[in-house]
């Protein structure tokens, strides 16, 4: 199965493609698209869909689990980036994978076992889970493989719960 992995933004959107094969990620692709901030947002927009489509073109993931908001103190900027996650949901969700929401803080607590973890922790860890020669970077892209990593713990730990219910445990 492969899971890509979404951090949304407008200058920078990153991207982590992790494929599973007998229950081990291995890391696939990942790295960020651009925009320009000399376009207007609706070029920006436009560009960060059309880079995602062909991303999920490439990859064919199964399964897309995308960053959620950060809602920090500058409200235009959130708007922005929320404006960057609804075109990256309408472009993967066209490519007939399931998508999934994780918290940053969530994120940070599925991969290095604390929510307040600072980037350089989540990228060790990264390359201590991957078994990468060195660490991912930039940020938004290791951010990115984090997120596919979040949601791959996830589902597992949901497929375990869901075979205990029919299991009568």
């Amino acid at each position: 199965m492969t899971i890509l992995g979404v951090d949304p933004g407008t200058a920078i959107t990153g991207y982590g493609v992790i494929d599973v094969e007998c229950s081990l990620p291995q890391l696939t692709d990942y790295g960020c698209l651009r925009t320009s901030s000399k376009q207007d947002m609706v070029e920006r927009l436009k560009d960060i869909y059309w880079q995602m489509k062909k991303i999920v073109k490439k990859f064919s993931p199964q399964e897309i689990a995308v960053e959620d908001i950060f809602f920090n103190k500058n409200i235009k900027t959130a708007l922005s980036v929320g404006q960057a996650r609804g075109v990256i949901l309408l472009a993967v969700s066209s490519g007939g994978g399931k998508v999934f929401s994780y918290a940053p803080l969530e994120v940070k607590q599925a991969i290095t076992g604390y929510g307040r973890a600072r980037k350089e922790q989540i990228q060790h860890m990264i390359k201590n889970i991957l078994n990468l020669s060195c660490l991912p970077v930039p940020d938004d892209a290791s951010d990115a493989i984090a997120v596919a990593l979040c949601h791959f713990y996830s589902r597992k730990l949901k497929n375990k719960i869901n075979l205990e219910r029919e299991n009568g445990l």
